[in-house]
């Protein structure tokens, strides 16, 4: 098939955060499967700055704006066979310091920054003369190229045997504006309703993409189930319950040539479910890292940013209770300043139960994976996390909330004593969280039970070539959805 795949970040070109990984090795995953994809993406500062070598495709295209016209230009590089990469141009807007905004908050223009990017992926379509038999598009800053198929560009001849498909990653982030944006789509104002992109007065860009797309999915079973409740559809569940037969799910991936003890370039010593003993040097690094006691209390490590939502009111809230359990915490993240404080006056109160680093380093998450014995992820939610995942193949089992894709990767030893891959709660709870750990501590003191639960844990398969052929599956429904 021809693919064009449409994201407002590519790793490794831009990155904000995960959806830039996928951005990139989906569509890598993809082309191995003999598929030929064109990934379109802003042109941001970070990918001049980067200094990649990148070919001009178009001087000019135009793009409507409202009563205007603001132009840009198409560059492009190659990545592999089958696989070419797309910048839209427009210094004006992409130009920054930041993808979607700074340290001051958001981008106020962030509407006209991505309803451009929205529209200029059609004019890109058209002006290279690309039929696509899919367009694969990814979150709010997309959510208006399926409305523009349906709509203003529906007689485009590159178009005709075009399907839509439209993935979110995230429901807390969904793209709403003031409703006097909206007449900068170019689009009917009588699809300015509670049926089309109207949002409780606002103008909802992810309203569009799940209204518009031929079929919507997302990142795992669990999440497309909880995301048609009042308590994570954030105010879509009713859009989401109508298409409910239109939504599929798939698991994130991992690049196991990058997350991968066996050939980890970061990690102290590199070893496998056959050489797990070699573990205990990573282990001795990680006790240095955070100037903990090198002992036998096996260490939690926490690799997050630092907010509620990932957990860490539950932490705060049972700091306590975890110390009268028998472990030592790690934690790496960056985030809110009242966890700042927070974590750091408490490992300064107890040096010998607690590091922390206020930062977030590639190199170092991967030497606190390594070193680690268990990996605490308490989200409030989570649509798929990446996290457990790189712990299962490290041997540091995971211990994680029963939510999203938590709940669909982790199999609760407690629960299946042959399957499972670690240890799970469901209330969000202080008191749920620090009795997950509690078994994991009493689990970590049989060794011999603790080393078949970390290697059922690397054994397990969560690659991007598992998730391609899903995704494959998908886009043939789609067209054949298409007609």
């Amino acid at each position: 098939m021809d693919i064009v795949f449409v994201s407002p970040e590519v790793f490794p070109f831009a990155r904000a955060g995960g959806l830039g990984d996928v951005s990139y090795y989906l569509p890598l995953s993809l082309a191995d499967l003999g598929h030929r994809i064109k990934v379109i993406t802003p042109k941001y500062r970070q990918i001049e700055e980067a200094g990649y070598p990148l070919a001009v495709k178009a001087e000019e295209i135009h793009v409507p704006l409202a009563w205007r016209e603001k132009s840009a230009q198409v560059f492009s590089t190659s990545v592999r066979e089958g696989l070419e990469v797309f910048f839209i141009g427009c210094d004006e807007l992409y130009n920054r310091a930041g993808l979607y905004g700074n340290e001051f908050g958001d981008y106020e223009d962030n509407a006209e920054r991505y309803i451009f990017f929205s529209r200029a992926v059609l004019e890109c379509i058209r002006e290279l003369d690309l039929s696509p038999d899919v367009i694969h598009c990814h979150d709010w800053p997309t959510g208006l190229v399926p409305v523009y198929v349906k709509t203003l560009y529906r007689t485009l001849p590159n178009l005709q045997k075009t399907s839509t498909l439209y993935t979110f990653h995230n429901l807390g982030w969904q793209g709403r504006f003031w409703h006097y944006d909206f007449t900068m789509t170019g689009l009917d104002w009588g699809l300015f309703t509670p049926d089309g992109l109207e949002f409780h007065g606002q103008f909802n860009m992810t309203k569009g993409g799940l209204v518009f797309a031929d079929l919507i999915s997302t990142v795992s079973r669990k999440y497309a189930r909880e995301v048609l409740t009042p308590e994570y559809g954030y105010g879509l569940e009713g859009v989401l319950q109508a298409r409910k037969n239109d939504i599929y799910s798939v698991l994130n991936g991992v690049d196991y040539k990058v997350w991968n003890p066996a050939h980890d370039p970061d990690i102290a010593a590199n070893y496998t479910p056959e050489t797990l003993a070699r573990k205990a040097v990573c282990r001795k690094d990680l006790a240095e890292i955070f100037d903990l006691p090198l002992d036998n209390r096996p260490v939690a490590a926490v690799i997050s940013r630092l907010l509620d939502r990932k957990g860490f009111d539950l932490i705060s809230a049972a700091f306590d209770k975890i110390l009268q359990i028998d472990l030592k915490i790690a934690v790496m993240g960056m985030g809110e300043d009242k966890y700042h404080v927070l974590l750091t006056d408490l490992a300064r109160a107890y040096p010998d139960r607690i590091g922390v680093k206020i930062a977030y380093e590639k190199s170092l998450a991967h030497r606190i994976m390594a070193g680690a014995d268990m990996f605490l992820m308490p989200s409030r939610y989570e649509p798929c996390g990446l996290e457990q995942l790189y712990g299962l193949k490290y041997g540091t089992v995971p211990i994680v909330r029963a939510t999203g894709g938590l709940d669909d990767t982790i199999i609760d030893v407690g629960e299946d004593g042959i399957r499972g891959t670690g240890f799970k709660f469901s209330e969000y709870t202080p008191e749920a969280m620090c009795r997950a750990l509690t078994r994991a501590v009493e689990f970590f003191a049989d060794r011999s039970a603790w080393e078949k639960l970390m290697r059922r844990g690397m054994a397990q398969d969560f690659s991007w070539s598992r998730a391609a052929a899903e995704y494959e599956k998908i886009y043939e429904k789609a067209l054949v959805k298409l007609g």
